[in-house]
């Protein structure tokens, strides 16, 4: 798995190759579900957003361009995350019935910092950061990026992901202190 070998895909794929579109999609579509769920959280949701994402690709390869250096996957993360947020962006919030019974139902403390809990604490407050944060984290330390790859999906330089790198990690370490 090269990107040489996505280019040589997505010339086939510009041709109407569907056995090579196929093969891209194979190839990285478990990457893209990864980061799709992280940005949605829910499973659904995260596969529409690929498909719409490789949908897209099928009916416009050419939006790709080879001849900008830019790696498929580095462009395609771009493709995804910008979906996600649109999703995010159109989704409202159901209003509530009026019978609707407010019950507490939240785990006692010592349920709360259980493996499965601390996990969807941490889920919770990296959903709660700045957009341009949230993206960063997951690029980096989610999907496996190098903070380079991570800032040219993000059209950024190297430093201005960092920085955003630095503020996530230093807000949600400010989160965790007032739990404890």
């Amino acid at each position: 798995m090269t990107a040489h070998d996505d280019a040589a895909l997505l010339a086939r794929i510009s041709e109407g190759n569907a056995s090579a579109f196929a093969a891209l999609v194979e190839r990285h579509n478990r990457r893209f579900y990864a980061l799709a769920y992280r940005f949605t959280m829910h499973r659904q949701e995260a596969e529409d957003v690929v498909q719409d994402a490789f949908l897209k690709l099928w009916e416009r390869p050419d939006q790709w361009q080879a001849d900008r250096n830019t790696r498929f996957t580095t462009w395609f993360y771009r493709v995804v995350v910008n979906l996600c947020l649109d999703r995010k962006k159109r989704k409202r919030p159901l209003p509530l019935a009026e019978d609707f019974d407010m019950a507490d139902d939240r785990p006692s403390q010592e349920e709360s910092f259980s493996g499965h809990q601390q996990r969807k604490l941490l889920e919770s407050a990296i959903a709660d950061l700045p957009e341009r944060q949230r993206v960063a984290l997951n690029l980096c330390f989610y999907e496996g990026l190098s903070n380079q790859e991570a800032a040219d999906v993000m059209q950024l330089n190297l430093k201005a992901l960092q920085s955003l790198l630095m503020r996530a990690k230093a807000t949600l370490k400010e989160t965790f202190a007032r739990m404890i």
